[in-house]
């Protein structure tokens, strides 16, 4: 999917359509466009971006499926690559994709090869209101990349209270499917603390460095941008923390729990040690065993063995084993 929206400063209007604005756009002095590329085959992308002289080192970025976020200037535009959350993402078992910004003085190009929930805003509040795009293509990119931090931090913000009743159900039903809940929370928490690491340094080099192609009327923006990718990647780390100190508590009380059920079990070992001695002994028969004619020979031995049985109890009572 391609759309397109040019925006005349002029007459402060926005026309929404297809590859055939980019014509209007070159013939237009002061004209600004937003072309939004979505799934297109990299031979289109290359062939769209090839008229506002992309630079081919760009494009290759652009169209690689993995790449570390980065922000990169060239003669004519900046470009920008982010990696935000897919579409379906909805939690923190999330989904990544790549989006490329190319900002020039005219236009502003961006290409993802999945839909784009921040793009998809973006162009959806311009059809609404037209006068958005009088920002120019620095203000709209800082709009999108804004979108896209703030659906982060939504992201952790929902996490925060699971952690919360994983802790309590710790105490009242400790199961195994929690710690492989708190693995997987720790594998997706580490992936975003890496984005977001990759995703400050592009934010401190607009906030240190400002870009004319974004203007100096969004430095705001810009720290604010900051701001919320340090949150972000705060966020990220301590849940993490959270996460590694809930599976070492519930590492600690299963290990806690195996060693009472040990010591119960020791404990009813070494109690039927002495009873099975004597029943050893008085099991062998041998005719000149003289208990063995005793008529009170019987509860003899079987309160032997009973008063054995509660000394046992009594010490391991005292000692408070039990």
């Amino acid at each position: 999917m391609i759309r397109a929206s040019l925006f005349d400063p002029g007459a402060q209007e926005s026309t929404s359509g297809g590859v055939e604005l980019i014509a209007r756009w070159k013939d237009s002095k002061d004209g600004i466009i937003w072309l939004d590329i979505e799934g297109a085959p990299d031979d289109e992308v290359r062939s769209l971006l090839s008229n506002f002289d992309v630079h081919t080192l760009a494009i290759q970025d652009a169209l690689r499926p993995r790449h570390p976020p980065k922000l990169e200037r060239f003669e004519n535009f900046l470009f920008i690559l982010l990696r935000g959350l897919d579409a379906e993402a909805s939690g923190i078992d999330f989904g990544v994709i790549q989006l490329s910004l190319f900002v020039g003085e005219r236009f502003l190009l961006t290409r993802h090869s999945k839909p784009s929930v921040s793009a998809n805003w973006l162009y959806e509040e311009i059809q609404q209101n037209s006068k958005l795009m009088r920002d120019g293509p620095g203000g709209l990119a800082l709009q999108i990349s804004n979108r896209l931090s703030r659906r982060y931090i939504e992201i952790l913000l929902e996490l925060e209270p699971r952690l919360d009743e994983i802790e309590e159900e710790m105490f009242l039903q400790p199961d195994d499917n929690l710690l492989s809940e708190l693995t997987r929370y720790k594998s997706r928490l580490r992936k975003l603390t890496r984005i977001a690491n990759y995703h400050k340094q592009i934010a401190a080099k607009l906030r240190d460095y400002p870009e004319p192609l974004i203007g100096k009327k969004f430095k705001h923006e810009v720290v604010d941008l900051y701001e919320q990718i340090e949150r972000t990647q705060s966020l990220s780390n301590l849940y993490y923390q959270i996460s590694i100190d809930l599976t070492d508590g519930y590492l600690g009380l299963s290990s806690h729990r195996l060693n009472r059920v040990m010591q119960i079990l020791t404990i009813i070992t070494v109690i039927f040690v002495p009873l099975t001695f004597l029943a050893g002994i008085y099991g062998m028969n041998f005719e000149n065993m003289p208990e063995l004619s005793n008529r009170m020979g019987y509860f003899i031995v079987i309160g032997i063995m009973f008063v054995v049985a509660v000394l046992q109890l009594l010490y391991f009572r005292r000692k408070r084993w039990i």
